[in-house]
């Protein structure tokens, strides 16, 4: 007689199925939505899409049941959608950019890395059986997460693109190496915490009711900083610092539970970053063009053209967008990648971007509840930390985007055109669901 968990879990397999199942009809609907209002809708090609679709969900259902068996139903069906969203809007701007006479093949390079992503994920779930045993390389992991972030700092191989250091070359193609390196880091800060968390959480004097810490054990937190400054100064990175720093500071508190530390960690970021932008002229300039986007001036010189063009193709789609198809996201530079928000937001409308986010509220917080039910100290903190990767990370290119924050060149996860995002993020994606396996495992009960 099958108990209630079993029951449940068999449950989820069918509702993982049926969400599944609407995620490809999104992903092929918008490809033929594109395909029709370019006047190239072939369905033999639309067919062979929604076959490929179908394939990469069914493989990744399979490997999840036969392998994960209790992994979260909806993490995955909710990153599909969002992938198939974001390789039809990227094909739409390969179709606006030829209609100017710029012809390029981004769509079709994106669909290669989702399959090698999807790849990668199931991967992560055949190797790691058992998250538990990455708590064993933490200061290897953290070896590794730093060289990653420093790699575009060494001759030959690292290079600039749009003013930012933050990409290397390798065999003919360009690589973000900090995409990866974020991974290593949260399992590092993950390992860290879980041992020193008592000394962190209760040593330390009070000042006005809140305990705040000793100067001693606030070495992991100053080499954060430093590490995260240095990426903002000589990678001219401000994304990635940010986003480096705020995982950090977000798991500290969590692991603590001390808003002392969040208070120190933010002023410090903040001190660091107005001390780098009235020093360093080239930190200096992309807060100019931040604060004073709309100044003639400043918009002449080119600064600001980008995230004021951006500004107004989504002003342009309001509430309901333009259409998928029927917009001019060709006007804004990068839409396939910096600026793809503002592609979605000119051809959705408020509610089709309103949609997306609420996509990426669900994974955060599907992560948040895997942090939640898992048993141990590093699952925990190794689910939170990946959770707010991806989150901080949204929050950093939306609010780039929207003017919230300073332009940065962090690309939006599973949506924008980017070989190193995708992969990277598809093994947070495959981190999560093994971590939400044990979480959801159920007891071994003989009925």
């Amino acid at each position: 007689m099958a108990t209630v968990a079993e029951i449940r879990v068999h449950q989820g397999r069918r509702s993982e199925v049926a969400l599944l199942a609407i995620a490809v009809m999104i992903a092929v609907l918008a490809r033929g939505l594109v395909d029709y209002h370019a006047d190239v809708l072939e369905l033999r090609d639309l067919g062979l899409y929604a076959l490929t679709a179908v394939a990469l969900a069914t493989t990744a259902h399979l490997v999840l049941r036969r392998y994960a068996p209790s992994a979260d139903t909806v993490l995955l069906p909710a990153v599909f959608a969002l992938n198939g969203i974001g390789i039809a809007m990227i094909r739409r701007i390969d179709f606006a950019y030829a209609e100017r006479g710029r012809d390029t093949t981004f769509g079709n390079v994106q669909i290669g890395w989702a399959i090698l992503g999807i790849a990668l994920m199931i991967g992560v779930i055949l190797l790691v059986r058992d998250h538990r045993v990455l708590r064993r390389y933490t200061y290897t992991a953290g070896l590794v997460g730093l060289i990653g972030l420093l790699l575009p700092l060494f001759p030959v191989i690292g290079t600039e693109i749009n003013g930012a250091r933050i990409w290397i070359h390798l065999f003919g193609r360009s690589l973000q190496p900090a995409e990866f390196a974020k991974i290593a880091l949260v399992i590092f800060f993950a390992g860290y915490l879980v041992t020193n968390r008592d000394t962190l959480a209760l040593a330390g004097p009070k000042i006005l009711g809140i305990r705040f810490p000793r100067p001693r054990d606030m070495g992991p937190l100053v080499l954060v900083w430093l590490a995260s400054m240095l990426v903002q100064i000589y990678e001219r990175d401000l994304g990635t610092s940010l986003l480096f720093f705020g995982i950090f500071l977000s798991m500290l508190y969590v692991a603590t539970e001390r808003l002392s530390w969040v208070i120190v960690g933010l002023g410090m970021f903040v001190a660091g970053a107005a001390f780098a932008g009235t020093v360093f002229a080239h930190v200096h300039s992309r807060y100019e063009a931040w604060l004073h986007a709309l100044d003639p001036a400043v918009y002449a010189s080119g600064a600001s053209e980008q995230l004021v063009r951006g500004l107004f193709g989504m002003a342009s789609g309001g509430l309901l967008g333009t259409g998928l198809g029927e917009g001019r996201p060709d006007l804004v530079p990068y839409a396939e990648s910096d600026f793809i928000i503002s592609s979605l937001g000119e051809e959705l409308g408020l509610t089709g971007l309103m949609a997306i986010l609420t996509l990426y509220v669900i994974i955060v917080q599907r992560a948040m509840r895997t942090a939640i039910g898992v048993r141990d100290g590093f699952g925990k903190l190794l689910a939170v930390g990946l959770g707010f990767s991806l989150a901080l990370q949204v929050f950093i290119v939306v609010g780039g985007v929207t003017r919230v924050i300073p332009l940065t060149g962090l690309t939006t996860p599973f949506l924008a055109y980017g070989g190193s995002s995708m992969l990277a993020n598809w093994m947070v994606v495959g981190l999560l669901l093994r971590i939400s396996d044990q979480a959801r495992r159920p007891s071994q009960v003989v009925t």
